[in-house]
């Protein structure tokens, strides 16, 4: 299975090897890739040593974008994901002392079984070499993906065999769905609502922070590609493919959008300088791409750069022109509303930091819930919440974090987004049973043993720590900071 797309891999693995002879180049200089000792390794675990060219091989797939990369030695993001790495490392060792192994009939059968290359029920090699074409990954690189998958999951399985769950968790986990609770509450959005933004501030905030209010437009150069245009047929067959992969070697040599089109006599489409959203600059739409083809392209980054782009098996030559910055103007509902939005969220962030510090100072009692609704002129509900589904006032996940809220005591309930913000008092708790022979039984034993499991796991996550000797060559690991 691995050879059988190998006509289909040399641009890929061209690519990787041009990487390869790059990178240490764009990192490092030319002096560092022939030098030894231990100034290349970031890390080491026991015996085992991490080199620098990995960690950075390593980094470069996670594709930061240019702000990231500017702010990386103001943060400890790089710290973090080498703890990441070299997490994923102890991990490769366990399964490897373990003697975990994948064989190639086990490969076979998960890669032959996988319902995206299934047609009619059965394996179709045409969809799996046209999936691993489309991915821009070739059949080696997939494959040992299951595979190293595949190990993880089976020393999770070694790990959580044989589990028994005791009773009690499983009451735990039916009580966080299955209660009745009587709770006051009041909706502190009645009260953030109704301020309104001071149109000073918004202008104050537009002018100290011009770079954030501009749009980009681009002119964009297409050319759609298909069988019948390069092969005068319409089959995606292997020498549609060949061609394609002509065309990403080309593009990888560095030849511009206008020769690598000339060459095959391709139709170009040249759009206006449109924005992200198709328009010019007189807000007229005047280009008919798809919005996720367009997506695409609009995407590419960088005058004179030149991508193909697949899209749903429609293939795409296509090169950016020009780029220009245009301010938007205050008068724009885009930046009003942007600004407004934010500084409604800084009012609720400040009401609801100031609730925080009185809840957290344990004086704020019921009386005084009271008292707080009194004085910014809101009402005290009540209401009867019977099971987690009965969201008639309150999304599940609101519901979720009352059922958490003990009896008599007053909690600051909000979502991620601070869309909706409740101020509540659990007022009497029911919870109710639940029988072996339930249908639900089942559902919450699986709920407890999986949060059991996650449990053992971090148990033995800490075990990992103190078993290996892990020491960080913080002056290599400084100076891959200083060079991305």
């Amino acid at each position: 299975m691995q050879t059988s797309i190998g006509k289909y891999s040399k641009s890929f693995l061209l690519k990787l090897l041009v990487a390869i002879i790059i990178l240490p180049f764009l990192f490092w200089g030319m002096g560092d890739v022939f030098r030894g000792g231990n100034q290349n390794i970031v890390a080491t675990i026991d015996s085992e040593k991490i080199t620098a060219q990995n960690f950075i091989n390593y980094l470069n797939r996670l594709n930061f974008d240019s702000q990231t990369r500017k702010n990386l030695n103001n943060t400890d993001l790089i710290e973090k994901i080498l703890s990441d790495y070299i997490g994923k490392k102890i991990i490769e060792l366990e399964i490897k002392n373990m003697g975990i192994k994948i064989s190639d009939a086990t490969l076979k059968n998960i890669v032959t079984n996988d319902k995206n290359f299934l047609k009619d029920e059965k394996f179709s090699r045409t969809k799996y070499e046209l999936f691993l074409l489309q991915s821009s990954v070739t059949a080696v690189q997939f494959e040992a993906n299951i595979v190293e998958q595949e190990k993880k999951r089976q020393l999770l399985s070694f790990l959580s065999a044989g589990i028994t769950v005791p009773e009690f968790l499983i009451k735990k986990e039916f009580n966080k769905e299955n209660q009745i609770k009587t709770i006051k509450y009041i909706n502190l959005n009645d009260m953030y609502d109704k301020k309104k933004v001071d149109q000073a501030e918004i202008k104050k905030i537009y002018d100290e922070n011009p770079d954030l209010f501009k749009e980009k437009f681009k002119i964009i150069k297409y050319s759609k590609i298909t069988p019948l245009i390069l092969n005068g047929k319409n089959e995606y067959d292997e020498m549609f493919f060949n061609k394609i992969n002509q065309i990403e070697n080309e593009i990888l040599d560095g030849k511009s959008f206008s020769s690598i089109t000339s060459s095959r006599n391709l139709n170009v489409v040249t759009t206006d300088e449109i924005n992200k959203e198709q328009l010019n600059f007189k807000k007229i739409k005047s280009n008919k791409l798809k919005k996720e083809i367009f997506d695409r392209l609009f995407a590419i980054n960088g005058e004179n750069s030149t991508e193909l782009i697949n899209v749903d098996n429609d293939y795409y030559l296509a090169g950016i022109e020009k780029e220009i910055e245009k301010k938007i103007d205050l008068i724009d509902k885009r930046v009003t509303g942007v600004i407004n939005e934010q500084l409604k969220i800084k009012d609720k962030l400040d009401g609801n930091r100031e609730i925080i510090q009185k809840l957290t100072d344990r004086s704020f009692n019921l009386k005084k819930m009271k008292d707080y609704a009194n004085g910014n002129g809101l009402e005290i509900k009540e209401v009867q919440i019977k099971n987690i589904k009965d969201n008639s006032i309150f999304k599940e996940p609101i519901i979720k974090k009352i059922f958490e809220t003990k009896d008599n005591h007053i909690n600051l309930i909000t979502d991620s987004r601070l869309l909706d913000n409740f101020l509540v008092y659990t007022d009497k708790t029911e919870y109710l049973k639940l029988a072996k022979d339930s249908s639900n039984y089942e559902k919450y034993k699986t709920q407890a043993q999986l949060n059991f499991t996650r449990d053992i796991f971090n148990k033995y996550d800490k075990t990992l720590n103190t078993k290996y000797d892990i020491k960080i060559n913080n002056k290599t690991l400084n100076r891959i900071k200083n060079s991305l």
